[in-house]
């Protein structure tokens, strides 16, 4: 059974150990204790197991800016990327949300288009010669 809320205290090592699988390290801890005590990190569980999460942030042009998406390799290709972002969508504290990922990441661009974001441009020079694009969505 698919669950999504937001992620608590007791989530972050399990948040962490994802993270770990995905990027190969744990340099971003700080970062999601912050979001989880913020309650700006939301997780996706299959039955009690966390398949995954996403943390937003709230100061771009305040708006919702969704900073991360990380489904963890056992779990990708079913559906958790968009529980995530249909759940993000349903809770926005702002009408407008905004998101990005980087040229190369095709599955994320695939994830968006296929959950309504649309492309509204591209900054270049944060990751030399992969561009990142800017996606954008309006609560409904």
């Amino acid at each position: 059974m698919k669950t999504v809320h937001i992620a608590k205290v007791e989530d972050l090592d399990r948040i962490a150990h994802i993270d770990k699988e995905v990027s190969g390290n744990t340099s971003r801890l700080s970062y999601f204790k912050t979001s989880i005590d913020l309650r700006n990190c939301i997780i996706a569980k299959c039955d009690k197991e966390i398949a995954g999460f996403l943390i937003y942030e709230t100061n771009f042009f305040d708006c919702a800016f969704i900073s991360l998406v990380v489904i963890s390799p056992s779990y990708r290709r079913k559906g958790f990327a968009s529980l995530l972002l249909d759940y993000m969508m349903s809770q926005s504290p702002t009408p407008k949300v905004f998101s990005s990922t980087n040229r190369s990441n095709l599955s994320m661009q695939k994830a968006f288009d296929s959950n309504g974001f649309i492309e509204s441009g591209i900054v270049e020079n944060l990751d030399e010669g992969d561009p990142e694009i800017i996606y954008f969505k309006s609560k409904e």
